[in-house]
């Protein structure tokens, strides 16, 4: 039975969705001006990992995941390039896309952007103003200004953060704006700024502007999903005030329940501190992907070893970014794929009551367990190694897919290639291998024994079997 540890309640819950089998799953994504970083990648794995185990489960899902494409962040960044909002935006959706196909992430269902969406925003703003909890500033010149939301006339504020108004106005820090009504309150219309490009200004019934960033998420979820779904997902920075503001915002205005079962992954720190661009400590996806690749031979090999890094970690857990770390978890998945490459998989579909598929399918229904899941992995893996039956190497491999890891050929995850180029390197490797078996033949030992070393420098090891040399990356 899975159950989900729900942010709201502070506790483990059993899944009870509310129309089965059909889930509506809705995760904040990314606000698209600059490259992903390993955090943002943390996010993505963590949720594309409980949409996969979901439909595993049986469930029909839709994976709601939106894309902010007008934001003050994306405003500056297009002026300091000289390029529009919609030519920044572009390039940073398809570089998003393409990192996150390489670390295996599933597209989503539908994938919104915050820009199509703006009608319906306006809708809700006006119905919140309808219920007086909605209110026009004026700006110092007499000029309309922005609309805010009135927390202190929704009740239920702070029930998601577990605190109070005042304690959270103590507790957070607050840039002071004279014309709201209290310093908690936001935005959710935001007036126009005579500087910022024509791109960045949308016609409302309260002056030209555009949306505040917490009413995105409440319309295009409840525009796509309903105006009550499952679940909620994003990252722990989100919890306040992104996601309080969105239970604000969307129950106020629908007066029902706006999320079952709201979930948050921790933190990817460096140096037990928070990877954010902000901060200036992140390493983006593209680039880390681009120097581990030389190390183990193709770009592949790289992005699944570093989505297998960041899965080794409960999903709710923060853990340190390291190179040490994200090398331990390469030695780690090579021993996985070393024993899909010694006992070639046959075709199975996974019976749940099998001992290792139903301690694994107990690990991932116990909020997503994916350590535990892994270990279990690693268990299959032994009794691959002992018994070499290839029922077993197979369901090794399915139980990987819904970890979104394992798929790749053995072989060539062990040996590092891909493409053209790596082959060519495998070929000049294989060239040298016969070179040292000819030798051997030859009772040339030296020869070979120079051969070995010479692979050894280049981070090659080989492996003499009956009949054959198999090699792979160190």
């Amino acid at each position: 039975m899975l159950t989900i540890y729900n942010t709201l309640t502070r506790k483990k819950e059993i899944f009870k969705p509310i129309a089965p089998p059909k889930v509506g799953m809705y995760v904040c994504g990314i606000t698209v001006f600059d490259y992903c970083h390993l955090g943002h990648a943390r996010m993505m794995i963590a949720f594309d990992v409980v949409q996969r185990w979901l439909r595993v489960s049986g469930y029909d899902v839709t994976f709601v995941r939106n894309i902010t494409d007008i934001d003050d962040k994306i405003i500056k960044r297009a002026v300091e390039n000289n390029e529009t909002i919609t030519q920044l935006t572009e390039r940073m959706i398809k570089a998003m896309h393409e990192d996150l196909e390489a670390l295996g992430v599933m597209t989503p269902d539908i994938e919104p952007r915050a820009t199509q969406y703006v009608p319906q925003m306006l809708e809700m703003i006006a119905r919140l103003e309808a219920k007086g909890i909605a209110y026009q500033t004026s700006s110092p010149d007499g000029s309309p200004g922005d609309v805010n939301y009135a927390v202190r006339k929704f009740a239920g504020y702070g029930k998601l953060s577990g605190k109070s108004i005042d304690e959270l106005r103590a507790g957070e820090r607050i840039a002071v704006d004279a014309s709201k009504a209290d310093p908690l309150d936001f935005v959710l219309w935001k007036s126009a700024k005579q500087q910022e490009p024509p791109e960045a200004k949308y016609p409302s019934p309260w002056g030209i502007g555009r949306p505040g960033w917490h009413i995105e998420c409440s319309a295009m979820s409840g525009a796509i999903l309903g105006q009550e779904f499952d679940i909620h997902g994003g990252g722990a920075d989100l919890q306040f005030p992104h996601h309080e503001n969105e239970i604000a915002q969307s129950e106020a205005a629908n007066e029902k329940n706006f999320v079952r079962y709201w979930m948050h992954n921790g933190f990817l720190n460096v140096a037990n501190e928070k990877m954010s661009k902000s901060l200036g400590n992140f390493f983006t996806i593209r680039d880390v992907m681009t120097a581990l690749a030389p190390l183990w031979g193709s770009r592949q090999a790289a992005a699944e070893v570093l989505r297998f890094f960041l899965i080794r970690t409960h999903y709710r857990s923060p853990f340190n970014y390291s190179e040490a770390n994200v090398m331990d978890a390469r030695a780690a998945l090579t021993r996985l794929y070393t024993a899909l490459h010694t006992v070639a998989p046959s075709a199975v579909k996974v019976d749940w009551a099998e001992p290792y598929a139903a301690k694994f399918k107990a690990a991932m229904d116990d909020d997503f367990n994916t350590p535990e899941a892994i270990a279990i992995l690693f268990d299959l893996a032994s009794e691959v190694n002992r018994s070499k039956s290839p029922e077993k190497s197979a369901l090794l491999k399915t139980l990987g897919a819904s970890l979104g890891i394992l798929q790749n050929d053995a072989q060539a995850f062990l040996q590092g290639t891909s493409s053209s180029k790596e082959d060519n390197q495998a070929l000049q490797i294989e060239t040298l291998i016969e070179a040292r078996n000819a030798a051997k033949k030859a009772k040339n030992f030296a020869e070979a024994d120079r051969i070995r070393a010479q692979l050894q420098e280049q981070g090659i090891v080989l492996e003499d079997k009956p009949g054959e040399t198999q090699w792979r990356r160190a």
